[in-house]
């Protein structure tokens, strides 16, 4: 039986950057990929590379991640927010920043124009269920897979009410194996396990938190479906200390990844299923 190999990107806000840094590594290493699934900024690293599946795609994906910088996704406006609460409105920014952006970055504007299959994930709000999109208009379903919770409005799309793929599933490692991948390489993106302080600001917090949740979920995914097909988990960075709402280390988190995975590569790394120690619950907190 032919090997069905998915790449499965996870979300992570501004640490999305990190897995850029490990498709360099695996696009040298010329692993390749039959599907690609993807959820929250997973979904736009995922669909970015689905569409230029080679090393000039992720080369252009580094210089979209170089450019970006918080406000070019999550541009406050205290007006706006004020309004919005005023209103009883659900959430806390518009979506049209990160809507603009995705125009102009994007090489293709359908999920079916892509050059390897994309599946993006995202959360039916009214049910919780896990609703994969696998055709239709690419920003659409981009910003329905990375609608935080009261963060970002929920998306419509024919007659379900879409939020962030991460509530269901951050990293769905299940969707791939439903999608009859038999080889599952996993790139997450880590968390800011080394902050001193929580971030500040109601927006940093609940990418944080949902960071943390979906951590969390990935290692029990991986426990549960590590006997069931073969598995292989980039490791993500640790020690991190940049919140996953601050931009302003890009260069180092991709470096870092780059590196970091082409050892993990000349270990074997693709031959092991294991969870990475980065993925554990654990601190860098001093000891006093």
């Amino acid at each position: 039986m032919a090997t069905n190999t998915a790449i499965v990107f996870a979300g992570g806000g501004s640490l999305g950057a990190v897995q850029v840094g490990m498709l360099r590594a695996l696009v040298e290493a010329d692993v390749r990929f039959d599907m690609v699934v993807g959820a929250s900024v997973g979904a736009i690293n995922g669909a970015y590379f689905a569409a230029r599946p080679d090393s000039d795609g992720v080369a252009a994906l580094e210089g979209f991640w170089r450019g970006l910088s918080k406000n070019d996704i999550f541009p406050l406006s205290w007006l706006d927010t004020c309004r919005g609460l005023m209103k009883r409105r659900g959430y806390l920014l518009q979506p049209s920043a990160l809507n603009r952006l995705l125009g102009q970055a994007l090489p293709i504007h359908r999920i079916e124009e892509a050059t390897l299959p994309l599946h993006i994930v995202t959360t039916d709000l009214l049910s919780g269920a896990e609703t994969v999109l696998s055709s239709g208009e690419l920003e659409q379903a981009l910003l329905a897979s990375a609608a935080i919770p009261l963060v970002f409005p929920c998306v419509q799309i024919a007659d379900r009410f879409l939020v962030d793929g991460g509530v269901a599933s951050n990293t769905p490692i299940s969707t791939a194996v439903a999608l009859g991948a038999s080889n599952v390489v996993v790139i997450p993106t880590g968390m800011s396990c080394a902050l001193t302080q929580p971030p500040r600001g109601l927006v940093a917090l609940a990418l944080h938190t949902v960071n943390l949740m979906s951590m969390r979920q990935l290692v029990s995914d991986i426990e549960h479906f590590r006997t069931l097909t073969s598995l292989h988990i980039v490791p993500p960075l640790c020690p991190v200390d940049v919140s996953v709402f601050n931009f302003d280390q890009t260069e180092s988190l991709l470096q870092r990844a780059y590196e970091q995975t082409l050892r993990w590569l000349d270990h074997g790394g693709l031959e092991r299923t294991k969870v990475p120690g980065a993925l554990t619950i654990h601190s860098h907190a001093h000891m006093h």
